[in-house]
């Protein structure tokens, strides 16, 4: 009989959008880093950057209890990568810390609550693992379909992640 935990399902689903989003990472050009569809987006390469520092972000889900925005000590991303192969370098590295942390991790403890806060002000406070799936998991899938956006502006051919793209058809 196959059994499934939620440390299971969250590592599968984990896996399978950390192969689609290094996809799209590779394809960013970091000659055209500063690019802005609007704006009031973000850059190119701040979006990417964003992506990438967001898989460490779902690593304090997992190993800490609680997060303070106002706390000058909480850890935080290093330094902006300067290229694509930092870049790349930086999401395998923060990749396969958090898929470790999650192995060493257990249904029980994912269960657990995780508070987001600034100060007294509450952003949210979830088990790990819902933290993980909406502010770790679906924020970093919104973040890479923007990313999918600047690509197509860009006119650079934009991999499938759920099927065929137009490109790949």
């Amino acid at each position: 009989m196959y059994t499934s935990s939620i440390q299971q399902n969250i590592l599968a689903e984990l896996n399978h959008e950390l192969t689609q989003t290094r996809r799209i990472l590779e394809r960013v050009p970091y000659e055209q880093a500063d690019y802005k569809p609007h704006p009031k987006s973000m850059s190119l390469w701040q979006l990417a950057t964003h992506v990438v520092n967001l898989l460490s972000f779902n690593t304090l889900f997992v190993t800490h209890d609680s997060r303070d925005f106002l706390d000058p000590n909480a850890p935080k991303p290093g330094p902006t990568p300067t290229s694509l192969e930092e870049l790349l370098a930086r999401f395998d590295e923060y990749s396969a810390t958090l898929k470790q942390e999650l192995q060493q991790s257990d249904d029980e403890k994912l269960t657990q609550k995780f508070k987001l806060h600034r100060g007294e002000h509450v952003v949210f406070d979830y088990p790990k693992a819902t933290a993980i799936r909406i502010m770790g998991l679906n924020h970093s899938i919104h973040h890479r379909g923007q990313l999918t956006v600047y690509l197509r502006l860009l006119d650079i051919p934009v991999p499938g992640l759920y099927g065929p793209s137009a490109d790949e058809k």
